[in-house]
């Protein structure tokens, strides 16, 4: 992947957890989320038009099947520019990553726009909270030395990070303390990024953005003890990436897209 453009800000897109299924009415707690990922790409569109790049942080399947991962690669077909996927909990990491492979979007660390992009892969087999393995660990420190005067995003699937919400902060990032030890180690990393919550959190940590967005689908109650779903409309995180280093950020939401959410499920 080239670098180009590095005068201008570098416009990024991140699309986060969308629970494909192969059947086209496939639907999670009530949402039909082949029906959800087009309106929150059709919104993107028209609210920012073409990204640089597209950034899928995982869950991209609900069923991890095949079909289910070329849909996903054939609605990114619209967005004239490369995209990276990683895996979530609920993917299938040989199946997707070799889907991902037929659309040029396996990438593990690149340099584009004056920014470098590392994707790390924090699903665990059969498990729903993630953890780096070491040499996912030694791959970030090995990335963040090769590149100490770009401006950085590490980009995952699972929190890092306590959000506040009891029966997810069991399902995130086990090994975060190590995780958190190679990223002190490099000043170059201006973000971190994740999906997994579906919601909306921005914090700072020693100077470094933490960012987590909305799903593409149904979205979970924001300081919820227990499993709980909220009525929120499916959405996307935009990106301006200022080659000096500098994040310009904000969630948007397809806010016409009409669903009936199933808010009394136990789970998904």
């Amino acid at each position: 992947m080239s670098d180009h453009q590095s005068a201008r800000p570098l416009k990024v897109l991140q699309l986060t957890d969308p629970h494909l299924m192969a059947r086209e009415n496939g639907a999670l707690l009530g949402v039909n989320t082949r029906e959800s990922l087009s309106a929150v790409i059709e919104e993107a569109l028209r609210s920012h038009g073409q990204p640089d790049l597209v950034l899928a942080t995982g869950d991209i399947s609900q069923d991890a099947s095949v079909a289910s991962y070329h849909y996903f690669g054939q609605k990114l077909e619209v967005f004239q520019c490369p995209s990276a996927w990683i895996a979530g909990n609920h993917d299938d990491s040989a199946t997707m990553y070799a889907v991902a492979d037929e659309f040029d979007a396996r990438r593990r660390q690149f340099v584009l726009g004056g920014w470098h992009f590392v994707m790390l892969d924090s699903s665990v087999h059969g498990k729903v909270h993630g953890e780096l393995s070491a040499d996912e660990l030694a791959f970030l420190d090995q990335t963040l030395s090769e590149h100490p005067g770009l401006p950085t995003m590490v980009c995952l699937h699972h929190h890092p990070v306590d959000i506040g919400s009891d029966w997810m902060n069991q399902i995130g990032l086990k090994n975060r303390e190590a995780f958190w030890q190679v990223i002190d180690r490099h000043t170059n990393v201006r973000g971190v990024l994740w999906g997994h919550i579906h919601q909306e959190l921005q914090q700072q940590r020693n100077g470094v953005q933490l960012m987590a967005s909305p799903s593409t689908c149904i979205q979970f109650t924001r300081g919820s003890t227990d499993f709980a779903v909220e009525p929120l409309a499916p959405g996307y995180r935009w990106f301006e990436l200022d080659p000096s280093g500098n994040i310009t950020t904000k969630v948007c939401r397809a806010e016409q897209f009409r669903f009936n959410l199933d808010e009394g499920s136990a789970g998904y």
